[in-house]
């Protein structure tokens, strides 16, 4: 698939709003996370996985990004700014290519903003945050049947979530979440 087929298939990254960092109505706070597409061969997108200790989410895969702190004027600045972060990926080496629709957790409304990284990327990683970097091949990421649908009992209810796994690695509820709806779009984009 070339850039312009993906970029075609997202929304265009003007209708972002700058955050106001007043309480939303609906409690939840904002957030912004970068899928980022890095061509190699073929695209692959590049997900990390989060270290254990961390309070929020241990040991899950996840994109970069994390919530909108005071200093970040929009979600693009907060998914560039905490790339940057966790995996030492500087914006001058990614091309904005469009949003997906926002992500509704319990406590945020994540912003999924998609960029093209150019493969001549070097990680730093934030051994804190960040156990381990790898990348997935968007036709893995991109096929319907890879994924299945799952349910769990949290907090006094009964949960559905997406999951799909790629070798050892279990990518599940948010990010799978997201990786659906991307993957929704491309392949509307290969209908007819």
């Amino acid at each position: 698939m070339k850039r312009e087929q993906i970029i075609g298939i997202l929304e265009p990254i003007s209708r972002l709003q700058a955050w106001n960092h007043q309480q939303r109505d609906d409690g939840l706070r904002d957030a912004a996370v970068l899928i980022p597409l890095v061509e190699r061969e073929q695209w692959h997108v590049l997900l990390t996985k989060r270290t254990d200790h961390l309070h929020h989410h241990p040991g899950q895969v996840s994109f970069p990004g994390g919530r909108a702190d005071k200093i970040d004027h929009s979600p693009l600045h907060t998914a560039l700014r905490e790339t940057e972060e966790e995996v030492g990926i500087s914006a001058d080496l990614i091309d904005i290519a469009g949003i997906i629709e926002p992500y509704l957790t319990v406590e945020f409304n994540v912003i999924p903003i998609v960029g093209f990284v150019r493969p001549t990327f070097s990680l730093n990683i934030d051994e804190f945050e960040v156990a381990e970097v790898f990348e997935v091949p968007l036709s893995v990421l991109a096929e319907p049947s890879n994924y299945q649908q799952k349910e769990i009992f949290w907090e006094g209810k009964n949960r559905q979530f997406w999951e799909l796994m790629y070798n050892d690695y279990q990518i599940w509820g948010a990010t799978a979440s997201m990786l659906y709806a991307f993957a929704s779009r491309l392949n509307d984009e290969k209908q007819p």
